[in-house]
């Protein structure tokens, strides 16, 4: 077995006694228009588009979703942006976002009717792009005890 070094290697303390140097603030996407993507996932996820926070300025350039279960998306203007190609690894994701939906049918249904497009149906989930090609998948609530 090749053993890792470097940046990557596994941490040799004990997990309880691993330190935590960050907490993630948000997660970042690139795209061309901030405040529709912004919107688009608010449909998906639910939450407030560009709730004032003290953390960022929302303009035409930044704009972001504060989801109800307190995790941010930010989406953030690039003017050369290069929306992935899903599976192509020429033009890869890099990053892409699970969601688990209550009713897939209709989850389905409404995000084709704001711009999502179905790359592939998979067993058990439906992969999709956003209305700036970002990756998702969309995989059924699991019931939990």
């Amino acid at each position: 077995m090749m053993e890792v070094r470097g940046p990557l290697a596994p941490d040799p303390r004990p997990p309880e006694e691993a330190t935590m140097l960050g907490t993630l603030q948000c997660v970042v996407l690139d795209c061309h228009y901030p405040a529709a993507l912004a919107r688009f996932y608010a449909l998906l996820l639910g939450g407030e588009v560009d709730r004032p926070d003290a953390r960022w300025r929302v303009d035409e350039t930044w704009s972001t979703l504060h989801t109800p279960d307190g995790q941010v998306l930010c989406f953030q203007r690039v003017e050369d942006f290069h929306p992935p190609q899903w599976p192509d690894p020429l033009h890869p994701s890099q990053v892409h976002l699970d969601v688990e939906v209550a009713d897939l049918p209709t989850a389905e249904r409404e995000l084709a009717e704001h711009g999502a497009s179905m790359l592939r149906r998979e067993q058990g989930w439906v992969i999709y792009s956003d209305p700036a090609g970002h990756p998702f998948c969309l995989l059924p609530a699991i019931l939990r005890a």
